[in-house]
């Protein structure tokens, strides 16, 4: 019987895990689209220089596609320590089985 509490309560735990992923990677996903529209309306990729340096000579769709990975990573990072500062501390404290 202990076995079968020990899966229901790692299904429960991978289906909390489940939520808390797309409660942050969905709404961050959609941001850094609206981001990078926002950003990309006013730049141009191939005006980007290399910290004043050399211009960087990558084809404009690698360009948007760095650019929104970056935006979305960041934004996820953001929702994430926002989640974690949010969560009561018996759950981030509890013991894990």
């Amino acid at each position: 019987m202990a076995d079968a509490g020990a899966r229901e309560g790692g299904a429960v735990a991978r289906s909390r895990l489940a939520q808390l992923a797309m409660s942050v990677l969905w709404p961050s996903f959609l941001m850094a689209g609206v981001l990078e529209m926002l950003t990309f309306a006013v730049v141009d990729p191939h005006s980007l220089h290399w910290f004043g340096g050399p211009p960087i000579e990558w084809p404009p769709l690698a360009v948007y596609t760095v650019t929104f990975f970056i935006f979305w990573g960041v934004i996820a990072v953001g929702s994430v320590l926002t989640q974690l500062l949010s969560a009561p501390a018996q759950q981030i404290n509890e013991p894990s089985a």
